[in-house]
């Protein structure tokens, strides 16, 4: 790989990592919710998760939607609902000082899975096997580069979205406050939804 390849894929890596999108917006509400250390899984789990989707990808598993259109039609369907669902979980989280919590943090199996129903997620990853692959290198070997840099680049960027979680959480001191800002999310949330089915 060349250095300036290097640089524009690590470019777009953070760029695409730190934008809002569904991961970010979920681990700014759950940094508010339950604090920063108890959101590391989740933060663990988007990381690695998403390396190997874009390791996966790099192997082939991005052509199945040429072959297959329906596939990504089912894709789009599958993660709208559960994007759908998971605004309603954020949307009515409880807060912590109010007793028990009606909702938990992500564990690292749920985030790592979420990213093959995020769409934005299989957007990096495509655009970045598409577009940075090294030619040298053969198929496996680029696939692990790209991931690697993306392993690298994505958890900082998203450990900011957790910190301004926890910062914001500093100023809803009041339930009613904390929830206005759940619904706010859950809201920001659903918007990702448009790039999906009108662009």
């Amino acid at each position: 790989m060349t250095f300036e390849l290097f640089l524009a894929l690590v470019g777009f890596a953070f760029v695409s990592s730190i934008t809002p999108g569904p991961n970010n917006l979920m681990l700014m509400a759950s940094g508010a919710n339950f604090g920063f250390r108890k959101t590391i899984p989740h933060m663990l789990g988007i990381s690695i998760g998403h390396s190997v989707m874009v390791t996966l990808v790099g192997l082939g598993l991005g052509q199945l939607f040429e072959t297959v259109p329906m596939a990504r039609l089912a894709l789009q369907i599958g993660s709208s609902a559960y994007l759908l669902y998971l605004a309603w979980k954020i949307a009515n989280a409880a807060p912590p000082r109010e007793g028990e919590a009606k909702g938990n943090p992500f564990t690292f199996l749920q985030a790592a899975g979420f990213q093959w129903v995020n769409p934005k997620a299989w957007y990096m990853a495509i655009y970045a096997i598409t577009n940075y692959t090294p030619e040298s290198s053969g198929i496996l070997a680029g696939s692990l580069i790209v991931a690697a840099v993306f392993a690298c680049t994505n958890f900082p960027s998203i450990m900011v979205w957790t910190s301004i979680g926890m910062q914001v959480k500093r100023l809803l001191t009041r339930p009613k406050l904390l929830r206005v800002f759940n619904w706010t999310m859950a809201g920001l949330l659903v918007l990702t939804l448009y790039p999906v089915w009108f662009s």
